[in-house]
């Protein structure tokens, strides 16, 4: 079986704002397919703090992009939360509006960040390099 994120296998990748507009930027600047050897992508959208929670605990997300200038829970708080309570959590990227708080997403432990507003030129490379990364870490469940 092949994993998550490979050609032969979709990857689900969840992307979360309190703003639709932010979400749908991130879908349009990596599309269906962020590299030539990442499978195809399927998106879940979150809108609250609360939907996050409950895709992630339903399993079967690859990457988790999350807002973290969201409202009234930010992107930052939840990759931290998802560190602390999900002990096989997927990859996290979160974005961020200034770059010296590349420091909170260090301390959320998100394994990596975007800067807003989104670069479909730099976007679609770091989801695949994430894809491939988690694509190969053990899963615990």
């Amino acid at each position: 079986m092949s994993p998550a994120g490979t050609p032969d296998a979709p990857a689900t990748v969840l992307v979360y704002s309190s703003r639709a507009a932010t979400r749908e930027a991130v879908r349009t600047a990596v599309g269906r397919r962020p590299a030539p050897d990442v499978g195809p992508l399927t998106w879940v959208e979150c809108a609250t703090g609360d939907e996050v929670v409950a895709a992630v605990d339903g399993g079967g997300i690859a990457l988790c992009i999350l807002d973290g200038e969201a409202q009234p829970t930010g992107g930052l708080a939840l990759a931290r939360q998802l560190e602390q309570e999900v002990p096989d959590r997927p990859a996290v990227c979160v974005l961020i509006a200034r770059q010296p708080d590349r420091w909170l997403a260090h301390w959320s432990r998100a394994e990596g960040t975007l800067p807003l507003p989104v670069d479909p030129l730099t976007t679609p490379g770091l989801v695949a390099d994430l894809l491939r990364s988690s694509a190969r870490r053990p899963v615990v469940r």
